[in-house]
């Protein structure tokens, strides 16, 4: 990658590192497929904040959910037979999981309780979903990644309507994962792992989306994962192969490039604090979360229109 002015680099800082009493030293289904059978003790993913800025975030081989309150203590909020990956809060107690296992499941935070919220579509099982946002009307894009990649360009990203109506927008993608909106919502970003890269998704008015385009292209063992978007339109790709997060103009030029520690797997990142101004990013590899003080602040997070009922197909 050849660059005019080269980007800024910064450490990330650790803000919390999960205790060891949640920590389990065992095999997993979950490792067996994606880790080669090595034990692993947590994988996180998923960050989110509610309106009092606890941090939740989910543990994937072991089926956890953690709240994360501002002083870096942890509790655990549910454990259940599941993969849970990307979260983001339905209404003020209701998290929506994309659930590689199960598909889109509903967490009643004061309870604990999980439950099924869309599980299969035309009664056909996902291929295994994996991160989703809403917008501001309540539509919620999600994909749906398996274990495609380049080798199996399946991977689907999809859109439900509030009135329940689910449109396959793109079933071609090599593993897709994170996703986020720019500020007028007119364009989708889409994290493609194996393809190494972010295509930029243009949805327009009637609801298609055209011209599909890739934005950036990364390198290494793993690429892009989370997304995130702040108020200036500006791109955050956590990058778990490099350890990095790049942080990237709308020239898709990196301005800034955030290192986690060394043979950290930065995953997916989120934006908290009073102002939205710090960076909270998973580093999966050390069971971490990782932090740092941003310029800009992060757009706001939607939840589902709490004007409008999201019914389920």
């Amino acid at each position: 990658m050849f660059l005019l002015n080269p980007p800024q680099v910064r450490e990330l800082t650790t803000f919390t590192t999960m205790p060891a009493h949640f920590r389990r030293h065992e095999r997993s289904a979950w490792a067996n497929a994606n880790r080669g059978g090595t034990p692993t003790d947590s994988f996180l993913e998923g960050p989110v904040f509610d309106a009092h800025g606890h941090l939740y975030v989910t543990d994937i081989p072991w089926g956890r959910i953690f709240r994360i309150d501002p002083r870096g203590e942890w509790s655990l909020v549910a454990e259940y037979d599941g993969e849970p990956n990307g979260m983001k809060f339905l209404n003020a107690t209701t998290l929506l999981i994309t659930d590689y296992k199960n598909g889109l499941m509903q967490l009643d935070v004061p309870t604990g309780r999980v439950t099924p919220w869309l599980e299969r579509r035309n009664s056909e099982r996902f291929k295994g979903v994996n991160d989703l946002i809403f917008d501001r009307q309540g539509n919620l894009y999600f994909t749906d990644q398996g274990q495609s990649g380049l080798h199996d360009p399946s991977g689907r990203l999809y859109r439900l309507r509030p009135n329940g109506q689910l449109d396959l927008l793109l079933s071609n993608v090599p593993s897709p994962n994170g996703v986020a909106l720019s500020p007028d919502e007119k364009l989708l970003y889409l994290a493609v792992t194996r393809g190494n890269c972010v295509w930029r998704v243009p949805l327009l008015p009637d609801g298609s989306v055209s011209k599909v385009s890739q934005f950036f292209t990364s390198y290494g063992p793993s690429g892009p994962d989370g997304l995130a978007v702040d108020a200036d339109g500006r791109v955050l790709v956590a990058n778990p192969g490099l350890g990095y997060v790049w942080l990237l103009n709308a020239c898709a030029e990196p301005v800034q490039v955030l290192r986690g520690t060394p043979g950290s797997s930065t995953t997916n990142v989120a934006f908290g604090g009073a102002d939205r101004r710090t960076l909270y990013v998973t580093d999966s590899t050390h069971g971490a979360v990782l932090s740092a003080q941003m310029d800009v602040a992060g757009l706001g997070v939607s939840s589902a229109n709490p004007e409008r009922h999201l019914q389920t197909p």
